[in-house]
């Protein structure tokens, strides 16, 4: 059985029987026979459909977000909030997505020559708990918009989520079959995998998850787009603006309750604004309110799990044993469920988990640089790639660094780094590979074909 419980008060929602052997068999033949007529349809109906998907969204906004808090925690207006994004990317690819897979012509010696993008099939997407809704939609909107048909193997925690997300495209009206749910624990993926008419696998989540995802699938000589962990670097640079800079750090850091790849997870600061920095951000992060996650007026929920929050904090504990300064927070509530409270620590160098590794829940991890070349650099010094900001009062130099310093797949400056389905998302190194959202994350799941005509 698969269960779903309640981070914020440890008590149980549901539990979901596990899908058979023969029911996955069953679901995915199903699904490959309505990807191949699906494909067959025009962009104009698949427009009309995913549209109807995006206004369901809306419609049902408080129920779907209330569903979001209630299984991984989230604080309530952020749970509204990706709901509306989901909506967005929905309406998103229901506008651009003919213009996006248009064949493409090529001059050359041939009468005729151009790029054609063709569907690959039955895409296996395996997603994550954190954004239960919009990882979905941010794979699925461009994947069903190009012709293909869609399997999810969600979370064991937000089974919940899953098949609400089904039925949005069921009641939208996309052929029942074309989006299928699996409830399967992890160890199934890889037979999930191996199965004939899956064509491609998508996975959000952990750095071992992409390495065991990626190992199956390129033994079968399938497409893969791993989209990993991240210990996104923010560089507080010597002529920053603190006063608009702050706000935007404890955002990025707190988003929800820290449990987000993009969120900012290391504070490089120079040292001529180390000191005000500190003070102004461990100010902001203390006014924080943590709390019930279903009341509008709080910012922190609880952590996805009893079991994330202890890792987290054995990642705190530890940095502090070698040295790390714990300024606000670092220690567990006495109270149920899996809280962990805002907690900055200064200090932070390497060797230290809070330098090494990604922390997953609202811990800033603030180091020092001696100007902004050793910024670059400890910016730099991470196996992580996902996402970075610079924050300068000087436009020219942030847009040097960002385009050209530092190594990471989507670089902000002076704001926080978010995804938009207008931008290319997606990181290098062990933050994964290929991308999503705008034309780039459309046709990664297309042959991208060459046609030739003499």
């Amino acid at each position: 059985m698969l269960t779903s419980v309640n981070p914020a008060t440890g008590e149980l929602i549901a539990t979901y029987a596990e899908h058979t052997a023969g029911e996955i068999t069953d679901i995915v033949e199903r699904t490959a026979d309505a990807q191949r007529l699906w494909e067959e349809s025009d962009f104009a109906g698949r427009s009309e459909k995913m549209k109807a998907a995006a206004a369901i969204l809306r419609n049902r906004k408080e129920q779907f977000a209330r569903l979001i808090t209630g299984e991984m925690g989230k604080p309530i207006r952020q749970s509204r909030a990706e709901v509306d994004k989901c909506a967005r990317v929905c309406e998103h690819y229901a506008l651009h997505a003919k213009d996006y897979l248009a064949n493409e012509p090529i001059p050359t010696e041939a009468t005729q020559s151009y790029i054609a993008y063709r569907p690959l099939g039955v895409v296996l997407a395996v997603m994550p708990w954190n954004f239960p809704f919009w990882q979905v939609f941010r794979f699925a909107a461009p994947a069903l918009m190009a012709g293909n048909a869609a399997l999810l193997k969600h979370a064991s925690n937000v089974c919940g989520s899953a098949q609400a997300i089904e039925s949005v495209f069921i009641e939208a009206g996309f052929p029942r079959d074309l989006f299928r749910v699996l409830k399967v624990r992890g160890e199934k993926v890889g037979e999930v995998i191996g199965n004939q008419h899956v064509k491609a696998v998508t996975l959000t989540g952990s750095v071992p998850a992409g390495r065991a995802i990626a190992s199956k699938a390129g033994a079968l000589l399938k497409k893969t787009v791993l989209e990993l962990g991240g210990s996104d670097p923010y560089l507080i640079l010597e002529d920053a603006d603190l006063e608009s800079a702050v706000p935007i750090c404890v955002r990025s850091r707190t988003i929800n309750s820290g449990q987000s790849c993009i969120a900012a997870k290391r504070f490089i600061v120079t040292s001529s604004q180390l000191d005000r920095f500190l003070e102004l951000f461990a100010r902001e992060m203390e006014r924080l309110r943590m709390g019930d996650p279903t009341e509008d007026g709080v910012d922190i929920g609880p952590q996805s799990s009893e079991r994330l929050r202890d890792e987290l904090h054995q990642q705190v504990r530890s940095s502090i044993h070698r040295g790390a300064r714990c300024l606000l927070g670092g220690e567990v509530p006495r109270q149920k469920g899996s809280w962990y409270p805002p907690t900055v620590l200064a200090g932070v160098k390497a060797g230290m988990p809070a330098y090494d590794e990604e922390l997953f829940g609202p811990v800033a991890a603030v180091i020092e640089a001696r100007d902004d070349a050793d910024a670059v650099r400890i910016a730099n010094d991470s196996v992580f790639g996902l996402g970075a900001a610079v924050f300068t009062r000087h436009e020219g130099r942030g847009r040097h660094i960002a385009e050209k310093l530092i190594n990471a797949g989507c670089c902000f400056v002076n704001e926080m780094v978010v995804s938009d389905p207008r931008l290319p998302f997606g990181g290098i190194g062990d933050s994964g590979y290929g991308r999503e959202l705008s034309y780039a994350g459309i046709r990664e799941f297309t042959n991208i074909k060459t046609v030739y005509i003499k």
